[in-house]
């Protein structure tokens, strides 16, 4: 293809297609991208007489590249989800974290279908508890923080005695 400056498999089979079509060869479609299609060349040799149906093969298949070969290949050590809550709780306790918590987050993510806002599946679930942790962190410094505010500057110990 390369050398025929031809750029698209389809433009490619077209003109094979034509050829054939022609007579100028013969052409066998695989129609499986793994195999390669089949072509007959006519013995062009230089002799005074016709060669008329004789056909010269090779073994040899006539392969196109295959255009998903940049595919990127899945992580095969990727772990996907944990088999059971055990397996949550010994992660947990490695990271020096309540079972618990540990608790919490297998209960929560088998609840809602091991999904991610309800719609992308977890891919790793060691970091999405990572993530958990890192948020259990975040909402007990601001639950700390939300409980010693009083936005209304109101006293507690209220003296009904005195007037306004």
């Amino acid at each position: 293809m390369e050398l025929s400056k031809i750029g698209s498999t389809a433009t490619y089979h077209r003109c094979l297609k034509q050829m054939d079509s022609w007579n100028y060869l013969k052409y066998f479609p695989s129609h499986n991208p793994y195999k390669g299609s089949k072509i007959k060349l006519f013995n062009f040799g230089t002799t005074s007489e016709q060669a008329v149906n004789e056909f010269e093969t090779t073994t040899e298949q006539a392969l196109i590249h295959n255009t998903n070969s940049n595919k990127q290949i899945e992580n095969i050590n990727k772990t996907k989800l944990p088999k059971n809550e055990f397996e949550v709780i010994d992660f947990f306790k490695k990271k020096r974290w309540p079972a618990n918590e540990a608790q919490k987050f297998y209960n929560h993510y088998q609840g809602i279908g091991w999904k991610i806002g309800g719609k992308i599946k977890i891919e790793d679930w060691h970091a999405t508890a990572n993530n958990w942790m890192l948020k259990a962190n975040e909402f007990e410094t601001t639950d700390a923080v939300q409980k010693k505010t009083d936005n209304l500057r109101t006293n507690k110990n209220k003296d009904y005695g005195q007037p306004l």
